[in-house]
């Protein structure tokens, strides 16, 4: 085993997870596991904190490093962990000469001194177009088009793992997919922190629809584009017209919205209404008719009433919602949130479960709409996707990045099955 990369968290850690792992070999790095780290919850933590015991237990001879947002907000917590060599935090870990770095430290001994290496990310003004790739299976590419946020939600430590907001110049996103395209991926995911802050760094201050519109003008030969997580209230008039004109844009959204009810909204520091959140929902589907939306929302925020979480839980079917992702409110030490009056833990989980099941439910009414009918589908590895992001499960072997029409037989409430 030479390196391997052990990714917790959103997709731009999984995009950035195949640069770290292709650095640390060409540095030279052998028997060494990065832990790709998320500081989202205190559960991400604590999960990463598990899983690095776990695989030092399993293979005590490796090496251990951990980087990612959680090796930046808290790097304490875990180069006090016996198990980990090393901490590297976002400002470094794309940088081949930290891999470097490492790869001499480990092979002169690692003093205490030494072990953490975290840096100030509130300096940091590039994206480097050679963090922006990841891959699935060789079918679907996850390109980073933007970095950070300029944002402070009270409930979010992600500023603080991440940096200020920056984007990636148009051309050398333009270049970077029509390269995945050579090389015969037939999806690419355009992912960032704040996707819909991307250019408001760059000349001009272009925005996100303008970076959509050249990549289908510049790259006619690419089959599918998606966006990852926006914030719908940052969404620009020629990005809402590419989803109405262009088929190849994936008709498939997962929203930022975090919350139903306009008081908890405001305490969270968002920048949208409950009525703005429906709206967009509704003029989406206007212009969009086959467009999915999936979105995060957070269960238990403190001060939150019984009354303002049924807020939340109605706007799954006020918005129209399929796929959720649903966060019980976990306090971040350093974030406004946690100095607010607290819920508990118990009721945050009671509300989350609740919020899930609705989900569930939504998600069954979603795949009972599609069976019967065909859909154009992108294989992976072991399934497939729909357009609009639902899972396949195949009746037969296909071979990956094959594009195909194929017939929904049914489903099993979480994915369609095809005949």
């Amino acid at each position: 085993m030479s390196v391997e990369v052990v990714t917790f968290g959103c997709r731009l850690n999984t995009a950035e997870s195949g640069t770290l792992r292709r650095q640390a070999e060409a540095a030279g790095l052998e028997n060494t596991v990065i832990f790709n780290s998320c500081a989202v919850t205190a559960e991400a933590v604590a999960q990463a904190r598990q899983t690095i015991r776990r695989v030092k237990r399993e293979r005590p001879e490796a090496k251990i490093v951990v980087t990612g947002c959680a090796a930046q907000t808290e790097p304490a917590t875990f180069s006090a962990m016996p198990e980990v060599d090393r901490v590297i935090g976002n400002t470094f870990k794309t940088s081949p000469e930290n891999w470097i770095e490492v790869k001499q430290a480990f092979d002169f001994g690692v003093s205490a001194e030494e072990k953490v290496r975290a840096g100030d990310l509130e300096s940091m003004r590039e994206t480097a177009l050679h963090l922006a790739e990841g891959f699935e299976g060789r079918t679907r590419a996850f390109v980073q088009v933007q970095n950070g946020c300029d944002h402070r939600c009270t409930f979010c430590i992600i500023p603080y793992g991440r940096g200020p907001s920056r984007s990636v110049p148009a051309g050398d996103v333009v270049a970077q997919v029509r390269r995945l395209v050579e090389h015969e991926y037939r999806e690419v995911v355009l992912t960032g922190v704040d996707l819909t802050a991307w250019g408001a760094g760059l000349p001009g201050r272009p925005r996100l629809g303008a970076l959509v519109r050249a990549i289908l003008k510049h790259v006619p030969e690419l089959p599918r584009l998606r966006l990852s997580s926006i914030d719908s209230v940052e969404a620009d008039s020629d990005l809402l017209k590419a989803f109405a004109e262009e088929e190849r844009l994936m008709p498939h959204l997962h929203l930022s919205l975090q919350a139903g009810d306009d008081l908890i909204l405001k305490r969270m520091k968002r920048r949208h209404s409950r009525a703005q959140s429906i709206a967009f929902c509704e003029e989406m589907r206007r212009l969009r008719p086959d467009i999915v939306f999936g979105a995060d929302i957070i269960a238990g925020f403190p001060t939150e009433t019984e009354a303002q979480f049924r807020n939340s839980l109605s706007l799954v079917d006020d918005c129209g919602l399929t796929f959720l992702h649903v966060f019980p409110f976990s306090a971040r030490k350093g974030t406004p949130a946690a100095k607010m009056p607290q819920l508990g833990r118990e009721i945050a989980k009671e509300r989350a479960r609740r919020l899930r099941e609705k989900g569930e439910n939504a998600l069954r009414r979603h795949l009972g709409s599609r069976v019967g009918g065909k859909l154009r589908v992108l294989v992976e590895r072991n399934h497939a996707r729909c357009e609009d992001f639902t899972e396949v499960k195949l009746a037969r072997d296909m071979e990956a990045g094959t594009i195909a029409n194929l017939t929904m037989a049914g489903h099993d409430g979480k994915r369609l099955l095809a005949a």
